[in-house]
């Protein structure tokens, strides 16, 4: 496994780990629940909306990794609210991102908020999870098809643009797209726009290897500040994850591998420095 972040040095029960809640980060394989209990999970865990949408796919594989997908969201987010899955209310905005729904009295296992955000590809599902804010996510293979990858390219600045072609076609472009692509996905769903926020109108400058060193953001984020990670969890795939930087959330992330039912310890990463500016 290859975790490219600085490793956090600070144990669980020092002052950092009791104040603030960590972020979550769970990356779980599709292979990491067998297809006959993936069924049965999903018959008594899915809502009718996830049901209808998983009898859409016309390929099975594409049918299994929304299922092993939706049933990793169920279950970690039953861990953290202390509710069962069948429970968990998931609702959606107007631009379809989904929510946990609130409850009046709060959540069993404390606090009122729980944001969630989910992204599967290429066999892999990556889920984050934060009790402060909002969190977005991403997750891409270095498999991709180069016209694919091209045509990606295009929707970025031309700064970035020059950046990302500034090396010969081939793994290392490949990769420079698909850091940026991830950092861009990651940051429009912590916003909870999607595809609605042009990747024309906010740029990332980027460290050779990994990093995000500077931030610019569209002329309508008024936070202006934000936390983005880098990570490869496993050899060629990437992923990336974005935060506001106000203060509240814990600079620090655990990250899980495989379904959330075993104990194995998680990985602790240290969270970049804020980047960006507000708008004055």
């Amino acid at each position: 496994m290859t975790i490219t972040a600085p490793q956090s040095r600070s144990a669980p029960g020092s002052p950092q780990h009791e104040t603030v809640a960590p972020v979550k980060l769970w990356l779980c394989p599709n292979d990491a629940l067998p297809p006959a209990v993936a069924t049965i999970l999903a018959a008594h865990w899915l809502d009718e909306r996830e049901h209808k949408t998983a009898a859409r796919f016309l390929f099975e594989r594409d049918r299994r990794q929304y299922l092993v997908a939706h049933i990793l969201v169920r279950r970690a987010l039953a861990l953290e609210a202390g509710l069962a899955e069948a429970e968990l209310v998931i609702w959606r905005s107007s631009r379809d991102r989904p929510f946990l729904q609130p409850l009046p009295g709060g959540l069993p296992r404390g606090g009122g908020h729980l944001d969630f955000n989910l992204s599967h590809a290429g066999g892999y599902s990556l889920l984050g999870i934060v009790r402060t804010q909002r969190i977005g996510v991403d997750v891409e293979g270095l498999d991709r098809e180069a016209g694919a990858l091209e045509t990606i390219l295009t929707t970025f600045t031309p700064e970035e643009q020059r950046w990302a072609r500034s090396v010969p076609p081939g793994r290392q472009r490949d990769r420079r797209v698909l850091r940026l692509w991830t950092l861009k996905e990651a940051y429009t769903k912590a916003r909870g726009l999607g595809l609605g926020l042009p990747f024309d109108e906010f740029a990332f400058s980027l460290a050779q290897d990994r990093g995000v060193l500077a931030f610019r953001p569209p002329a309508d984020d008024t936070a202006g500040h934000w936390r983005f990670l880098e990570l490869e969890p496993v050899p060629d795939v990437l992923a990336a994850v974005a935060l506001p930087a106000d203060g509240q959330a814990a600079p620090y992330l655990e990250l899980h591998h495989g379904f959330p039912w075993d104990r194995a310890a998680p990985h602790t990463i240290t969270l970049p420095g804020p980047v960006g500016a507000p708008h004055g």
